[in-house]
């Protein structure tokens, strides 16, 4: 194999690559987008049913109260089943409520 054919070769590769990384971010973006409508919806019915909120958020609103946010963090994440970002978004989300 000549060295331009090789060269050519992995042009190719990597913009077939390109084309695949783009095409499951944009899959990945879609879905994050249907899940926080979705969230939103869920939100709604919770306030409109009147069902009481996670008896936890108590407890958070008390370390955020204390300046304890990644404790606050930490504690949602281990009683919610939650990952990093989706614990901080929550914290975040109650302490704008407290203000």
């Amino acid at each position: 194999m000549s060295w331009s054919k090789a060269l050519i070769e992995g042009v190719i590769l990597i913009i077939i690559s390109l084309l695949i990384i783009i095409n499951l971010w944009a899959k990945v973006s879609k879905l994050e987008g249907r899940i926080k409508g979705m969230q939103y919806t869920i939100n709604q019915l919770t306030q409109q049913s009147g069902l009481p909120e996670h008896p936890i958020n108590d407890e958070l609103r008390q370390l955020i109260k204390e300046g304890e946010d990644v404790k606050a963090i930490k504690k949602a994440r281990e009683t919610l089943g939650l990952s990093l970002l989706e614990g901080k978004e929550y914290i975040d989300k109650l302490k704008s409520e407290i203000r």
